[in-house]
């Protein structure tokens, strides 16, 4: 059979402006490849790195005239997901649509749409694929599952409403297929060692998934609602395997918290020791995992990780309290100074409000400096879509398409301050940040060209967080 995968564009503004920072490869698509077996015919179409998505997305359904097209997707961008999915019905007839991804799994009844979709996948698409490609190629009825809904089928909307399917344990999860994609596309910058010179502050970079889930119960989140509340972990060496397979030598780890099992973490990077594997890292951790377990990152800061993505979110106890993170300020503060020691460096996740005033703003930057030197970005509390708080706070959404805004840079819900000042202040916190950030302090030495664009990258995201406002209805300005 001929199989295409499609990641939907990205056209939010802002959202595209930072992929000039950070552009990663497709892995949930890749991994849904590797649920396929190589006698198939099987691409990935990523129309994030398109600039006529559209055309091209016409060019691949002409030329592969795929028998299975499957999109993945978050929500916001499910508005195109089902705009190509009518697309996709109507040039190629006879193929299968299926749709998958965070949206798919969270709000199935998004897509309840027969005619256009065929069959809504929820949790891990790669065992999915495996279950129901051979009943695509046998043209036999798919018996009924709770991680595979026919569209018009009597028992959809029931199924639709009930809690995500169980994940699947990662034995049965595949390694990605990255032979499907074009390698030189995705990059993170990445800062060097003090003083080094570097080839290019735009490396190369490969995405890994080591589990899935999370123990913790941020309102913010939707992980824990995607797995049920629990944490599903691979094998350290079925992880160091794959690390040692992949060709880049800068990897990315996609864990929400990769780190919550200390002894498994000690044990992966053990591995990567005794096999003389040295690659650079950057991955996500939790201040309170930091903190008690402060020899572990000093471990793994021997084995190549570098830059660590830390959700402070707040350094205020109730707005702490507010998002359920389960730590106080002060092992905030503790972890930021046990990575300073270590020379890690921090890149801070912080929050901002809907409600926020002019003094939270300020807050916000006193806490910047109190971090600094530190990578910095920011984010605006959103209830994430299909939980409990979203629905809660559904009536009090001020976009008609509150999805298509959730990037957790767009709010939807209405703010204190006129939206404009909202967001003069939100975009005045990324310059203050910039001011900051290691880079300055480090003394990288790099390419002219990459200086170039950072700044020129820079300012393009600086006015797309200026004029965010713009893409709301005129009425809310």
């Amino acid at each position: 059979m001929k199989i295409l995968l499609v990641r939907p564009p990205i056209t939010l503004r802002v959202a595209k402006a930072f992929h000039a920072f950070l552009h990663l490869e497709p892995l949930d698509l890749e991994i849904v490849a590797g649920g396929v077996g190589r006698e198939h015919d099987t691409r990935i179409l990523d129309l994030t790195l398109s600039r006529l998505p559209d055309a091209d997305f016409l060019a691949m359904l002409s030329a592969l005239t795929p028998d299975v097209i499957g999109f993945g997707g978050y929500s916001n961008q499910a508005a195109h997901v089902k705009r190509l999915a009518a697309v996709a019905k109507a040039v190629c007839p006879g193929a299968t649509v299926l749709v998958g991804g965070v949206h798919a799994t969270i709000l199935p009844l998004d897509y309840h749409l027969p005619g256009t979709i065929d069959y809504v996948v929820r949790g891990e698409g790669a065992t999915a694929m495996r279950r129901l490609l051979p009943h695509l190629i046998e043209q036999t009825p798919f018996p009924a599952d709770d991680s595979i809904l026919l569209t018009g089928s009597p028992s959809f909307e029931v199924s639709a409403v009930q809690p995500p399917p169980p994940l699947p344990e990662y034995d049965n999860v595949p390694w990605p297929r990255r032979d499907l994609i074009d390698r030189s596309r995705y990059f993170c910058v990445w800062a060097g060692a003090p003083g080094a010179r570097v080839a290019t502050v735009f490396p190369r970079v490969a995405t890994l998934r080591t589990s899935t889930g999370c123990t913790h119960r941020c309102v913010f989140c939707v992980v824990h609602h995607l797995a049920r509340g629990k944490y599903l972990q691979r094998t350290p060496e079925d992880v160091v395997d794959e690390i040692a397979a992949v060709m880049e030598d800068h990897l990315y780890f996609v864990d929400d918290e990769m780190f919550i099992n200390a002894e498994r973490a000690e044990a992966i990077a053990r591995l990567l020791l005794e096999r003389g594997i040295r690659k650079h890292y950057v991955s996500w951790a939790r201040s309170d995992t930091i903190c008690r377990h402060a020899g572990l990152f000093r471990l793994w800061r021997q084995v190549g990780l570098e830059v660590l993505y830390v959700g402070l979110e707040s350094m205020e106890n109730k707005n702490l309290d507010d998002y359920h993170k389960g730590v106080e300020p002060e092992v905030n503060r503790k972890a930021v100074a046990i990575l300073r020691e270590l020379d890690i460096i921090l890149h801070a996740a912080l929050m901002v409000n809907s409600d926020f005033i002019a003094e939270d703003f300020l807050k916000v930057q006193r806490t910047i400096k109190e971090i600094s030197p530190a990578e910095v970005s920011f984010t605006v509390f959103s209830p994430p879509p299909g939980t409990p708080l979203w629905q809660q706070y559904q009536h009090a959404f001020i976009c008609k398409d509150p999805c298509s805004f959730y990037d957790c840079m767009h709010t939807i819900l209405p703010t204190k301050l006129p939206l404009n000042t909202f967001y003069r202040y939100f975009s005045l916190l990324y310059l203050f940040g910039f001011r900051q950030n290691p880079w300055r302090k480090r003394r990288i030495r790099a390419p002219f060209r990459d200086i170039v664009r950072m700044f020129v990258s820079g300012a393009q995201c600086g006015y797309a967080l200026r004029t965010i406002y713009k893409d709301y209805d005129k009425s809310l300005w």
